[in-house]
């Protein structure tokens, strides 16, 4: 949450609770939506940490609220955070760790393992495709998001598929 909401006052100055209201409509349905006091939490480690800098700005009927500013280090934060690749391909994967060990336990079928997965799999894939049908169009970003994730299902059902095939080859 750190360097998504370092990125949000790249754009300008901000309170907490626009930041909340920037990421959801950005992101859209599919992606879970953030926590206003955890928004609150980061943000106050972020100024302690000197990556954005507060400022008490008075209102006239409410109490004071609190915009954020980015620094320079915010900055720096930032840029580092973009040049950075993402995480490489997942090798540690609770579901394949299952499926590795259930025969050793004989307390679980590994083509059942399989199943159980893959319908879980389809489920989480109708749901987004419910979420993507009920999507604003022109959030360009959310619909990414939620093709991306498709995507990656997409993927992890033909892996199943794979073993599935590799492990009713073994018998």
């Amino acid at each position: 949450m750190r360097l998504p909401l370092l990125a949000l006052l790249a754009h300008g100055p901000a309170h907490g609770y626009e930041l909340k209201q920037d990421l959801e409509q950005l992101l859209g349905a599919a992606y879970p939506q953030p926590n206003v006091g955890q928004i609150y939490v980061t943000l106050g480690r972020l100024e302690k940490a000197g990556l954005i800098r507060g400022e008490e700005v008075e209102q006239s009927s409410r109490p004071n609220k609190k915009i954020y500013h980015l620094t320079d280090a915010g900055r720096e934060a930032l840029l580092g955070w973009f040049e950075e690749t993402s995480e490489e391909p997942r090798v540690r994967d609770e579901f394949f760790m299952k499926l590795a060990l259930a025969p050793r336990t004989g307390l679980a079928d590994q083509v059942t393992l399989i199943n159980n997965q893959r319908r879980h799999y389809l489920n989480t894939m109708r749901s987004l495709s419910r979420l993507a049908a009920a999507e604003d169009r022109d959030n360009r970003i959310s619909q990414l998001l939620i093709e991306g994730a498709m995507l990656h299902l997409q993927a992890d059902l033909d892996w199943l598929e794979r073993c599935q095939e590799e492990l009713e080859g073994l018998d």
